[in-house]
């Protein structure tokens, strides 16, 4: 007899790991994605939305018929209404206005409140999403705030499941990790435990073009010039985190919008990988750092791919969007004729 699950949240974790062969053709390294989007929320999110609930509830925290509140671009959103529903929680999120339509319906569907606050304020703006959260949950009682970008939990999760996976599934074998960096929970999570494994293994974390991240762990400044609008969601910040580790993480990588979502959908279209927004990022910066730090064919290289292409259909996998954002990348020809529509 086949397993049987008691319930959605058992699934959470134990993502496998696909070794990449065309994208990543160029470099003589071994190159594979660990497809978070198996997960049953579709995201990496899931595992520090089941951690940090559950840590509450073991606390005496979180009591029969509370709110759980949180900040999020949606995958985060995702996870914790799902979590929320099974557990008998009610649920309140505030996004961005760079979330699409879509996502928005999505954590509808799955029983959330969603308040929609500007992307391009301060983080401390009354108007902000983190602000409105905050604010939220003084205001509502019985009521705990996730607060997953300075939540020690949110590191944990991933030290305790991420990490450990990553290590089992390359046999210790791993030479560098690539992720996306937003809370930085995931990178930072999974490097802490395979660090002390190995203190060899390279981390790189990827950072978006109008984010402050990758410069102040070169600097330890914040430089408030940097942060401009970006289309990239559940990446790059505009604060400092302090789920993110920066002492684990060996070197940033910074991204543009254009280059990533072409990437994004070449991973679709040559690997059979339907992956998120950030997909395409991690993938572009694993590129972009290769290019000037040579790997070898004795580098096992791993590309944490944190969610699924189908919160992504109007946006980086639409031809109008891209045209919207002026995207003209080399090889949008190629991209035209790929994706031309014939009627028969």
């Amino acid at each position: 007899m086949s397993t049987v699950y008691n319930n959605v949240l058992e699934l959470i974790g134990n993502t496998p790991m696909v070794k990449l062969n065309t994208v990543t053709k160029d470099v003589p390294a071994k190159v594979f994605a660990k497809l978070e989007s198996f997960n049953p929320g579709h995201s990496t999110k899931d595992r520090i939305a089941l951690h940090i609930i559950e840590a509450a509830e073991k606390k005496g925290i979180l009591k029969p018929g509370a709110t759980i509140v949180e900040t999020t671009s949606g995958n985060t959103g995702f996870s914790i209404a799902m979590v929320s529903i099974i557990k008998g929680y009610q649920c309140i999120l505030s996004v961005s206005d760079k979330t699409k339509p879509e996502k928005i319906a999505y954590l509808k569907a799955l029983g959330a409140k969603v308040f929609v606050c500007p992307a391009n304020v301060p983080a401390d703006d009354p108007r902000s999403y983190y602000e409105v959260a905050k604010r939220i949950a003084a205001e509502t009682p019985n009521s705990i705030y996730i607060n997953q970008y300075f939540n020690e939990l949110n590191t944990e999760a991933h030290y305790m499941s991420t990490g450990p996976e990553i290590w089992e599934q390359t046999e210790g074998k791993v030479t560098h990790v690539f992720a996306c960096t937003g809370t930085g929970g995931t990178l930072s999570g999974a490097a802490k435990y395979l660090k002390e494994k190995n203190p060899d293994i390279k981390i790189i974390g990827v950072d978006a073009l109008g984010s402050i991240l990758k410069t102040y762990h070169e600097t330890g400044e914040i430089h408030l010039e940097e942060v401009r609008p970006y289309q990239i969601e559940g990446m790059g910040k505009n604060l400092i985190p302090s789920a993110l580790l920066f002492d684990k993480i060996d070197h940033f990588v910074r991204v543009n919008d254009e280059d990533a979502a072409y990437r994004t959908r070449e991973v679709a279209l040559k690997e059979g990988i339907m992956g998120g927004y950030t997909t395409g990022a991690v993938t572009q910066g694993f590129l972009q750092y290769a290019q000037e730090n040579p790997l070898t064919e004795n580098d096992i290289v791993v590309l944490i791919y944190p969610d699924h292409g189908s919160r992504y259909i109007s946006k980086v996998y639409s031809d109008e969007w891209m045209t919207e954002q002026g995207f003209t990348n080399n090889c949008v020809h190629s991209y035209e004729e790929l994706f031309k529509t014939t009627i028969i």
